[in-house]
């Protein structure tokens, strides 16, 4: 079971960030489609709160954004493309976390 869970960390990703939705996105489109490599991603589908990106062999990469008070909520997905969101969420600003 642990293998699962391990597996959904990686192919489900979240972070919080003091940019507002439109700057994570526009951050977002400069990361993935400006990158000269094996791990490019380009601009499939996008909307006020969404990207979708097609890399390497068809592989998806989705992302999502919400505000949240004083930052910005990030969601990433992506089967194979897991370390590329990772390093794009450690390209952001991170927003303290919030007291529940």
């Amino acid at each position: 079971m642990a293998m699962r869970n391990s597996q959904r960390e990686r192919t489900l990703q979240q972070q919080r960030t003091t940019l507002g939705p439109s700057a994570v996105l526009d951050a977002a489109r400069t990361f993935f489609v400006r990158r000269n490599s094996v791990y490019a991603a380009f601009l499939e589908q996008e909307g006020p709160t969404h990207l979708t990106l097609r890399g390497q062999g068809g592989e998806e990469i989705v992302l999502g954004v919400v505000p949240d008070g004083a930052g910005t909520i990030v969601s990433g997905s992506s089967y194979m493309f897991d370390q590329q969101i990772a390093r794009f969420f450690a390209s952001l600003p991170t927003a303290p976390e919030v007291a529940a």
